[in-house]
């Protein structure tokens, strides 16, 4: 991904990019605030990316520009190009998610509702493989939740 400078630059320096990358590999959640959406959005797809040979079952990338409920959230993650997602038989969401080794990025988390916030509050709870990496003005607000302001 390119700044839309076109220096090829990411709005972090690269021995800060490289905190961010342990940070996603070893904590739970990293939420990823600032005032614009673009450098937000453009930092978690770009970490999600090189990531992505460090979890199993991949990287899923769900952006949001509305409000998206518990529904919309697995809708969209069944809409992931190459991501597995729930096999025919499969009636939870959850349940198959906690089994996944995994990273979900959520690009625009400001645009999750308190119900979807919830499920995901209780996915990580059961899901041990699965770590979460957010954009939003503000933070998650999980416990633990680490926090990158930009």
């Amino acid at each position: 991904m390119r700044d839309s400078r076109g220096a090829g630059t990411f709005p972090v320096a690269s021995a800060e990019l490289s905190r961010l990358f342990t940070a996603v590999r070893r904590g739970k959640v990293l939420t990823v605030t600032g005032r614009s959406r673009e450098p937000r959005s453009q930092l978690v797809r770009e970490i999600g990316q090189r990531l992505s040979s460090n979890f199993y079952d991949g990287v899923a990338v769900v952006s949001m520009d509305r409000v998206f409920g518990v529904r919309d959230l697995t809708a969209s993650l069944g809409c992931v190009p190459g991501m597995p997602f729930l096999p025919c038989g499969t009636t939870n969401a959850a349940s198959w998610l906690a089994e996944r080794d995994m990273l979900l990025v959520l690009d625009g988390c400001e645009h999750l509702a308190s119900e979807a916030l919830e499920w995901l509050r209780e996915l990580l709870a059961a899901a041990p493989g699965l770590r979460v990496l957010a954009a939003g003005p503000d933070p998650l607000a999980f416990a633990p939740d680490q926090v990158h302001r930009l």
